[in-house]
Protein backbone atom coordinates (compact mmCIF):
# COMPACT_ATOMS: atom_id res chain seq x y z
CA UNK A 1 0.00 0.00 0.00
CA UNK A 2 1.14 3.18 -0.73
CA UNK A 3 1.12 6.17 1.53
CA UNK A 4 1.91 10.12 1.53
CA UNK A 5 3.36 12.12 4.36
CA UNK A 6 0.36 12.37 5.90
CA UNK A 7 -0.41 9.09 6.59
CA UNK A 8 -3.38 8.59 4.21
CA UNK A 9 -3.20 5.82 1.40
CA UNK A 10 -3.95 6.33 -1.74
CA UNK A 11 -7.71 5.56 -1.60
CA UNK A 12 -7.95 8.02 1.22
CA UNK A 13 -7.91 6.50 3.77
CA UNK A 14 -6.48 7.08 7.10
CA UNK A 15 -3.38 4.35 7.50
CA UNK A 16 -1.21 3.76 10.37
CA UNK A 17 1.70 2.01 10.77
CA UNK A 18 1.95 -1.28 13.21
CA UNK A 19 5.15 -2.68 15.10
CA UNK A 20 4.51 -5.87 16.43
CA UNK A 21 6.86 -9.16 17.07
CA UNK A 22 4.81 -11.88 15.02
CA UNK A 23 6.25 -15.13 16.05
CA UNK A 24 9.54 -13.84 17.25
CA UNK A 25 10.18 -11.65 14.41
CA UNK A 26 10.04 -8.08 14.91
CA UNK A 27 7.67 -6.61 12.13
CA UNK A 28 6.38 -3.55 10.42
CA UNK A 29 3.31 -3.39 8.30
CA UNK A 30 1.24 0.39 7.14
CA UNK A 31 -2.05 -0.64 7.33
CA UNK A 32 -5.65 1.38 6.91
CA UNK A 33 -6.65 2.59 10.56
CA UNK A 34 -9.94 0.39 10.44
CA UNK A 35 -8.02 -3.11 9.22
CA UNK A 36 -8.67 -5.84 11.64
CA UNK A 37 -5.34 -8.05 13.10
CA UNK A 38 -6.99 -10.64 11.23
CA UNK A 39 -7.10 -9.25 7.28
CA UNK A 40 -3.28 -7.60 8.50
CA UNK A 41 -1.87 -10.96 9.72
CA UNK A 42 -3.52 -13.00 6.58
CA UNK A 43 -3.32 -10.69 4.08
CA UNK A 44 -0.41 -8.57 4.56
CA UNK A 45 2.12 -10.74 6.45
CA UNK A 46 1.16 -14.04 4.85
CA UNK A 47 -0.31 -15.72 8.23
CA UNK A 48 -2.56 -18.12 6.40
CA UNK A 49 -3.32 -20.27 9.34
CA UNK A 50 -5.43 -17.79 11.08
CA UNK A 51 -8.89 -18.29 9.55
CA UNK A 52 -11.40 -16.02 8.72
CA UNK A 53 -14.78 -17.50 9.88
CA UNK A 54 -17.63 -15.92 11.28
CA UNK A 55 -15.90 -12.29 11.35
CA UNK A 56 -17.88 -10.94 14.80
CA UNK A 57 -15.25 -12.73 17.41
CA UNK A 58 -17.98 -15.56 18.27
CA UNK A 59 -16.53 -18.80 16.92
CA UNK A 60 -12.63 -18.60 17.26
CA UNK A 61 -11.39 -19.99 14.54
CA UNK A 62 -9.27 -17.05 14.38
CA UNK A 63 -7.72 -17.28 17.44
CA UNK A 64 -3.99 -15.51 18.37
CA UNK A 65 -2.49 -14.58 21.50
CA UNK A 66 -1.51 -11.04 22.00
CA UNK A 67 1.03 -11.16 24.99
CA UNK A 68 0.07 -14.81 25.61
CA UNK A 69 -3.42 -13.56 25.87
CA UNK A 70 -6.13 -15.23 23.55
CA UNK A 71 -8.04 -12.75 21.21
CA UNK A 72 -10.12 -12.78 18.30
CA UNK A 73 -8.04 -11.47 15.57
CA UNK A 74 -11.58 -10.33 13.45
CA UNK A 75 -13.09 -8.16 15.67
CA UNK A 76 -9.22 -6.47 17.25
CA UNK A 77 -8.44 -3.83 15.21
CA UNK A 78 -4.38 -4.20 13.82
CA UNK A 79 -3.73 -1.14 15.70
CA UNK A 80 -4.37 -2.85 19.16
CA UNK A 81 -1.36 -4.92 18.17
CA UNK A 82 1.11 -2.52 17.76
CA UNK A 83 4.50 -2.80 20.22
CA UNK A 84 3.06 -6.32 21.16
CA UNK A 85 3.82 -9.96 20.65
CA UNK A 86 1.61 -11.74 18.58
CA UNK A 87 1.46 -15.48 18.38
CA UNK A 88 0.14 -17.43 15.04
CA UNK A 89 -0.23 -21.22 14.66
CA UNK A 90 2.78 -20.46 11.60
CA UNK A 91 5.09 -20.58 14.94
CA UNK A 92 4.22 -22.96 16.62
CA UNK A 93 6.73 -25.30 15.93
CA UNK A 94 9.33 -25.52 17.49
CA UNK A 95 13.07 -24.26 15.80
CA UNK A 96 14.60 -27.78 15.82
CA UNK A 97 11.59 -28.34 13.30
CA UNK A 98 9.65 -30.61 15.98
CA UNK A 99 5.67 -30.15 16.37
CA UNK A 100 4.69 -28.08 19.94
CA UNK A 101 3.24 -30.12 22.79
CA UNK A 102 0.06 -28.25 21.39
CA UNK A 103 0.32 -29.91 17.95
CA UNK A 104 1.69 -33.02 19.05
CA UNK A 105 -1.31 -33.64 21.12
CA UNK A 106 -4.08 -32.73 18.98
CA UNK A 107 -2.14 -35.15 16.59
CA UNK A 108 -1.72 -38.22 18.98
CA UNK A 109 -5.19 -37.53 20.10
CA UNK A 110 -7.41 -36.64 17.03
CA UNK A 111 -8.34 -33.72 18.50
CA UNK A 112 -9.53 -32.63 14.49
CA UNK A 113 -11.88 -33.52 12.07
CA UNK A 114 -12.45 -30.98 9.68
CA UNK A 115 -9.74 -29.13 10.14
CA UNK A 116 -11.30 -25.70 10.49
CA UNK A 117 -10.96 -24.84 14.16
CA UNK A 118 -8.08 -26.35 14.32
CA UNK A 119 -5.49 -23.33 14.50
CA UNK A 120 -7.86 -21.45 17.02
CA UNK A 121 -7.80 -24.89 19.48
CA UNK A 122 -4.09 -25.08 19.38
CA UNK A 123 -3.63 -21.28 19.94
CA UNK A 124 -5.89 -21.72 23.02
CA UNK A 125 -4.30 -24.42 24.08
CA UNK A 126 -0.52 -22.89 23.78
CA UNK A 127 -1.92 -19.46 25.86
CA UNK A 128 -3.62 -22.09 28.55
CA UNK A 129 -0.61 -24.19 29.04
CA UNK A 130 1.66 -20.77 29.34
CA UNK A 131 -0.28 -19.79 31.89
CA UNK A 132 -1.30 -23.11 33.65
CA UNK A 133 0.41 -26.37 32.89
CA UNK A 134 -1.20 -28.69 34.86
CA UNK A 135 -4.72 -27.94 33.96
CA UNK A 136 -7.78 -29.44 35.22
CA UNK A 137 -10.82 -30.69 32.84
CA UNK A 138 -13.08 -27.87 33.90
CA UNK A 139 -9.96 -25.77 33.49
CA UNK A 140 -9.70 -26.86 29.68
CA UNK A 141 -13.19 -27.05 28.93
CA UNK A 142 -13.82 -23.54 30.20
CA UNK A 143 -10.40 -22.21 28.36
CA UNK A 144 -11.71 -23.83 24.99
CA UNK A 145 -15.04 -22.86 25.05
CA UNK A 146 -14.46 -20.15 23.26
CA UNK A 147 -14.11 -21.70 20.43
CA UNK A 148 -16.51 -23.29 17.95
CA UNK A 149 -16.37 -26.86 16.60
CA UNK A 150 -19.17 -28.34 15.09
CA UNK A 151 -17.10 -31.79 14.35
CA UNK A 152 -15.59 -33.66 17.20
CA UNK A 153 -18.08 -33.26 20.18
CA UNK A 154 -14.87 -32.06 22.07
CA UNK A 155 -13.87 -35.11 23.61
CA UNK A 156 -11.04 -35.88 21.34
CA UNK A 157 -10.37 -31.90 21.92
CA UNK A 158 -10.08 -32.33 25.89
CA UNK A 159 -7.91 -35.35 25.41
CA UNK A 160 -5.27 -33.44 23.26
CA UNK A 161 -5.11 -30.75 25.47
CA UNK A 162 -4.24 -33.10 28.44
CA UNK A 163 -1.81 -34.94 26.27
CA UNK A 164 -0.16 -31.33 25.62
CA UNK A 165 -0.06 -30.82 29.40
CA UNK A 166 1.85 -34.27 29.61
CA UNK A 167 4.07 -33.61 26.71
CA UNK A 168 5.00 -29.88 27.78
CA UNK A 169 5.91 -31.49 31.41
CA UNK A 170 8.02 -33.69 29.83
CA UNK A 171 9.93 -31.70 27.62
CA UNK A 172 10.28 -29.43 30.73
CA UNK A 173 11.37 -32.16 32.67
CA UNK A 174 13.75 -33.61 29.83
CA UNK A 175 11.72 -36.13 28.81
CA UNK A 176 11.44 -36.10 25.23
CA UNK A 177 13.68 -34.91 23.21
Amino acid sequence: MTHDESGTSRGGELSTTVELTLNGVRRAVDAPSNATLLDVLRDDLGCRGVRASCERGVCGACTVLIDDVPVASCSTFAFAADGASVDTVEGLVEPCGRPSPAQQGFTECGGFQCGYCTSGMLMLTTGLLRRDPHPDRDTIREWISSNTCRCTGYEMILESVERAAELAGERDSGGLR
